[in-house]
C-alpha cells in the first residue's frame, strides 16, 4: 500500500517546499491568537459538547455530553438483589485497576507493610499506560528544577491546575526518576550513563525521559514483573461493578464481576485505592481514539455514585498527530517526539502553518482550522481529513537513521504499508486521548470520600485543562504511589463496618424520582462497536 493518487500532487508540493522550510522557523501564536484559535475550533468549545448535570455531587455544573450521560444511567446490577452478606475476599486494601498506576500504588502498599490485592478487568498491565510512547517528564536535570517544571505545568494547563496537586507532581518527579531506574527501567542514556532528555510542546527545558517511543511498555513491564514477583494478589478479567460503602459513608470494599463467567463476587476492603485510567472509548464528540479498550470511565462512574467530587468535567484532550492513513492506524498515537526532532505539520499546498512545539490544544485546533476553515486538509479515501506531519525532515536535520533510532516502532508501524517515513510524510488528525478532569483529590491521593484514594488518568486538577506531554506518566507514578501508600496506612487504623450498597439505591431513587432516563447502564466496561454510527467509521466531523 502507498498514498493513493489524489495524495501525490500535495506529497510533490511538501517535498518541493522542503529546502525553504529549513531556512524558517514558524513563530509560535500570541497569547491572544491561541485563545481565539482555542475558542473557535477545539472540539469540547463546540455548540452541544456540554450540558449541565442533573444529579450528584457536581448537579448543576457543565460536563461533556458522554460523561454526563455516563453518569446519569443506572447502575450495572440491581443493589436489592445483591447477597452482601456473603464475602468472598476480604483485604486490607482493595486496587481496582491494572494499569502503571495500579502497579505503583500496589508496590508501595506492599513497601508499606500491606499486601493489597489488585482486580483488573482484562490482563494485568493491559492499559493506557502500555500503549504510550512519549516518555516521563521529570526535572533532572542542572539547569532544571522542579520550580521551572511548575511554571511550565501552570502555563499548559492554561493556569487552572490544583497548586498543591502540581507542586506534589514537580517535587515528587526526581525520586520517581530514581525509584523506576532502581526497580531495571532502562531509559535510553549517553554513553557516560546519563539519561537523555528530549523537548515536549509548551515546556521550556528538555525534561522528557523515554525509552525508545516505547516508553510506557518499558515501564509497566517492570512494574507488572515487580507485582508478579513479590506475589500480590491479582483478579485478572475481573471488573468492579459497583463500590461499598459502611454505614458511616466510607468506601468499603466492591462488588465484582468476572468478565468470562459473569459472576458475581464481594470483596470487603479497609481502603480502596481506584487506577481505573480514562474514558477515550466514550468517543467524546465522535473522534477516533488512542485509548484502550477497556478505557470506558469506569471509575469515575463509581466514585461518582458514592459522591466523590470531581473537577474539569467539561474537558478533555485531543491529541494533534494520529494516524489518519492507512485506515488501520486511524486512532493509533503518533508522538510528540517527532515533532520535537524536527517534524514538521505541513498543508496541501506544502505549507507549514505552525510552530510544531506549540500546546497539544493549540495544536489540535490549528489542524482542525487548516482543514475545516482554511480548505487545506488532505482527505482520505474514507473521508478522514488530516495534514501532513513531514517526518523525512528529522533525518535531513539531524542525519541518516536518526528517525528509525528514536522512533523504531513508528517506522514498522509504516513500512509495513509500504511507506516509508524517512522517504514519505505520515498523513495525522487529530484524535481523543486524554481525560483532563476526573476525580478531586488532595494531595495524599484521598478523594472526598473516606476511605477511597485515586491515582492515574482517574483523578483530575493535577494538569488544568491541558496537559503537557509525558505529565501523564509522572502523574501515574506520583499519584499512584502516593495513593498506594496513604490507603495502605489508612488500613492499619480502619474498623470495619457494615457493608452496603445503600448509595446506589438512592443514586437509582433520585434518577427515577425526576424522570431521567438515559439508555443502557453503566459502568459501560466494554465500548459497544456494533452499531450503525460505528459501522459508518467515527471520524472528526
Amino acid at each position: 500500500m502507498t498514498y493513493p493518487n489524489n495524495m501525490k500532487e500535495s506529497l510533490k508540493k511538501v517535498e518541493a517546499s522542503r529546502a525553504r522550510r529549513l531556512k524558517e522557523a514558524y513563530p509560535p501564536l500570541s497569547m491572544e491568537e491561541k485563545k481565539q484559535v482555542l475558542k473557535e475550533f477545539y472540539p469540547v468549545n463546540r455548540e452541544g459538547a456540554l450540558r449541565k448535570l442533573r444529579i450528584g455531587p457536581n448537579k448543576g455544573e457543565q460536563a461533556l455530553q458522554e460523561f454526563a450521560d455516563n453518569f446519569e444511567k443506572h447502575s450495572y446490577i440491581n443493589p436489592d438483589e445483591m447477597d452482601l452478606s456473603q464475602i468472598t475476599y476480604d483485604v486490607d486494601v482493595l486496587i481496582i485497576g491494572g494499569g502503571a498506576s495500579g502497579l505503583a500504588a500496589a508496590l508501595t502498599a506492599y513497601d508499606n507493610g500491606v499486601v493489597p490485592m489488585m482486580v483488573t478487568k482484562l490482563r494485568l498491565g493491559d492499559s493506557n499506560s502500555m500503549m504510550s510512547q512519549g516518555g516521563i517528564q521529570a526535572a533532572i536535570d542542572p539547569k532544571d528544577s522542579p520550580a521551572i517544571h511548575y511554571l511550565d505545568g501552570l502555563g499548559g494547563g492554561g493556569f487552572f491546575n490544583v497548586p498543591e496537586l502540581l507542586k506534589a507532581l514537580v517535587n515528587d518527579g526526581p525520586g520517581v526518576i530514581r525509584w523506576l531506574e532502581g526497580l531495571g527501567v532502562m531509559f535510553d542514556k549517553h554513553p557516560d550513563g546519563m539519561i537523555k532528555s528530549k523537548a515536549g510542546g509548551g515546556t521550556s527545558r528538555q525534561r522528557l525521559h523515554y525509552c525508545r517511543d516505547l516508553s510506557g511498555a518499558g515501564i509497566t513491564t517492570v512494574l507488572r514483573d515487580e507485582v508478579l514477583n513479590r506475589r500480590i494478589p491479582v483478579l485478572d478479567f475481573t471488573s468492579a461493578v459497583e463500590l461499598l460503602s459502611d454505614e458511616k459513608g466510607r468506601c468499603a470494599g466492591a462488588v465484582l464481576m468476572n468478565m468470562e463467567t459473569n459472576e458475581i463476587s464481594i470483596a470487603r476492603a479497609k481502603t480502596v485505592v481506584l487506577a481505573t485510567g480514562g474514558s477515550g472509548r466514550l468517543h467524546v464528540q465522535n473522534f477516533p481514539t488512542t485509548n484502550h479498550y477497556g478505557a470506558t470511565g469506569d471509575g469515575l462512574v463509581m466514585a461518582y455514585r458514592l459522591g466523590a467530587k470531581f473537577i474539569y468535567l467539561d474537558t478533555v484532550q485531543y491529541h494533534p498527530t494520529g494516524g489518519a492513513y492507512p485506515e488501520q492506524t486511524v486512532g493509533l498515537l503518533v508522538a510528540e517526539t517527532a515533532r520535537s526532532t524536527g517534524a514538521q505539520l505541513v498543508n496541501s499546498d506544502g505549507e507549514q502553518f505552525l510552530h510544531p512545539l506549540e500546546t497539544r490544544d493549540v495544536t489540535t485546533s490549528v489542524i482542525i482550522r487548516e482543514c475545516r476553515k482554511n480548505g487545506k486538509g488532505i482527505t482520505t479515501p474514507r473521508g478522514t481529513e488530516g495534514v501532513w506531519l513531514d517526518t523525512p525532515m528529522i533525518d535531513i536535520i539531524h542525519g541518516e537513521g536518526t528517525l528509525l533510532d528514536i522512533m523504531p516502532n513508528q517506522f514498522r508501524r509504516y513500512m509495513r504499508y509500504n511507506i516509508d517515513p524517512n522517504k514519505e510524510p505520515i498523513l495525522i488528525t487529530p484524535v481523543l486521548h486524554y481525560q483532563n478532569g476526573g476525580i478531586l483529590i488532595n494531595d495524599q491521593a484521598q478523594t472526598g470520600v473516606e476511605n477511597l484514594f485515586a491515582g492515574g488518568e482517574v483523578e483530575g486538577g493535577v494538569h488544568g485543562r491541558n496537559r503537557l506531554m509525558g505529565n501523564s506518566w509522572l502523574d501515574i507514578m506520583v499519584f499512584g504511589r502516593r495513593a498506594g501508600r496513604s490507603a495502605a496506612l489508612k488500613s492499619k487504623e480502619v474498623k470495619p463496618g457494615k457493608i452496603s450498597l445503600e448509595h446506589t439505591k438512592k443514586y437509582n431513587s433520585e434518577l427515577d424520582s425526576q424522570g431521567i432516563k438515559v439508555e443502557g447502564v453503566s459502568p459501560i466496561l466494554l465500548p459497544n462497536y456494533n452499531t450503525e454510527e460505528v459501522r459508518k467509521g467515527l471520524k472528526a466531523s
